[in-house]
C-alpha cells in the first residue's frame, strides 16, 4: 500500500527545474510547481528576455507567500497574486498589514482563477462540507485564504480543517479516502487534475477516479464577492460533466517603486516599464503559444480596488533625469479622440 500510495504522489506530481539566479536576474515570486501561476511566470520571462529583461521564476507557497517574500530582502521585484488578498490585508487589524496593502500595486489583470471543490461523491454542495475532513492548503496561502473565507461567507464548519499539504498529497488523500474534500483554486485547465486521466486509464487506480468529482458552487451569496465561472466538461477528460462554479482574478503585482528617487527605485521602476513594454507588444504571441487562460487576459482592465501601477505604463525608456519616459500612443490618442460624439450645436 506505501508503493501505491508513493506511485501516486509522483504521477500527480510535476516536476520542473527552476535555474539558479544571476547577479542580472530578477526574482520574480509565483506558486506551486504543479499551479498555473509558474506556467505564466515562464511564458512572461520568455518574452522578458526577449528586451534583455532576465527573470528568475521562484516557486512560493502562494499569495499570501508571494507579498511576504516581496516584502522582504529577498530578490523578488513582483509576483502573481490572488485578487481577493488586498481586501483581505486591507481589512486587518494589524497596521502592518494595512501598511503593506498601501504599497501595492496592479501591474496587469491575468486570468480568472477557477475554484476547483474536488470530493468524494457523497459531497455534492457546498454545504455538505459540514462536519467533514476538509483540505485547505497551506496555511497564509492565497488558496487558504479563499477556502476560510468560502466557508464563512456560508457559514460552514468542517470537522478537520486540513493544512500545508503539498497539493499532489493532498488530492491524493481525498483519492484514498482520507480525506472528504479539498479546496484547490487556480486557473483551468490545472495539471494536477489534469493528470488524473492517468489514472482513470490504469486499471489499478481507476475505481479510486469514480468515486471523486467537482461540486457545483452557485450559490447567490458567493456571487457577492466572486464572479461566476464553469469547469467545462472538456476541461478534464476523467470528469465528463459541466459544473458551475466560482472565480478569483490572478494579478501582476509589485509594490510602488514610481515615488522616491532612490538608485533602486529608479532601478525597479526601470524594470517594471521594461516588463510592461515586453507584455504588451507580445500579448497577441502568448495568447497563441502561451497557457491557454492567456486567451481570456485584458492587460487594460481595471480591477476593484486595486491602483495601477505608473512604472510598468511608460515606456522603459530613461530620461535623463533618471526618471521613464512617458510612452504616448498618439493614434490610440487620436482614435479615442475622434470617437467621442461631437457636442449638439
Amino acid at each position: 500500500m506505501k508503493t501505491r500510495f508513493i506511485h501516486l504522489l509522483l504521477v500527480l506530481s510535476g516536476f520542473l527545474t527552476i535555474p539558479y539566479a544571476t547577479a542580472e536576474e530578477i526574482g520574480m515570486v509565483t506558486g506551486s510547481p504543479t499551479g498555473t501561476y509558474i506556467k505564466f511566470g515562464y511564458d512572461i520571462a520568455d518574452v522578458a528576455r526577449k528586451v534583455g529583461l532576465n527573470i528568475q521564476v521562484k516557486e512560493s507557497q502562494g499569495s499570501i507567500d508571494n507579498i511576504d517574500r516581496m516584502d522582504s530582502s529577498e530578490n523578488a521585484a513582483f509576483g502573481i497574486v490572488q485578487s481577493d488578498v488586498l481586501g483581505f490585508l486591507a481589512r486587518s487589524d494589524k497596521a502592518n498589514l494595512k501598511a503593506v496593502a498601501n504599497k501595492l500595486r496592479l501591474v496587469f489583470p491575468l486570468y480568472h482563477e477557477e475554484v476547483h471543490l474536488f470530493a468524494r461523491k457523497d459531497i455534492n454542495r457546498f454545504e455538505d462540507l459540514e462536519g467533514k475532513r476538509v483540505i485547505l492548503g497551506v496555511k497564509g496561502s492565497g488558496n487558504w485564504l479563499t477556502a476560510m473565507n468560502l466557508l464563512q461567507l456560508l457559514n460552514v464548519k468542517p470537522s478537520t480543517y486540513i493544512e500545508d499539504l503539498p497539493p499532489p498529497k493532498a488530492i491524493t488523500e481525498v483519492l484514498t479516502g482520507k480525506a472528504d474534500a479539498m479546496i484547490y483554486v487556480a486557473g483551468k485547465p490545472v495539471e494536477l487534475f489534469t493528470n488524473l486521466d492517468k489514472l482513470k486509464s490504469d486499471p489499478e487506480y481507476a475505481s479510486l477516479v469514480e468515486q471523486v468529482h467537482f461540486v457545483r458552487l452557485d450559490d447567490p451569496r458567493l456571487l457577492k464577492e466572486y464572479l461566476p465561472a464553469a469547469i467545462a466538461a472538456g476541461d478534464y477528460g476523467w470528469s465528463g460533466n459541466d459544473t458551475p462554479t466560482i472565480a478569483v482574478k490572478a494579478l501582476l503585482v509589485s509594490f510602488d517603486f514610481s515615488g522616491k528617487q532612490t538608485p533602486y527605485y529608479r532601478q525597479r521602476c526601470q524594470e517594471l516599464a521594461t516588463l510592461g513594454r515586453a507584455l504588451r507588444d507580445n500579448i497577441d504571441t502568448l495568447k497563441q503559444t502561451g497557457h491557454p487562460k492567456w486567451q481570456e487576459v485584458k492587460l487594460e482592465d481595471n480591477v476593484g480596488i486595486w491602483k495601477l501601477d505608473a512604472c510598468s505604463r511608460q515606456s522603459g525608456k530613461i530620461e535623463q533625469g533618471g526618471k521613464p519616459a512617458t510612452n504616448r500612443d498618439i493614434n490610440r490618442e487620436l482614435e479615442q479622440i475622434l470617437s467621442k460624439p461631437a457636442p449638439r450645436r
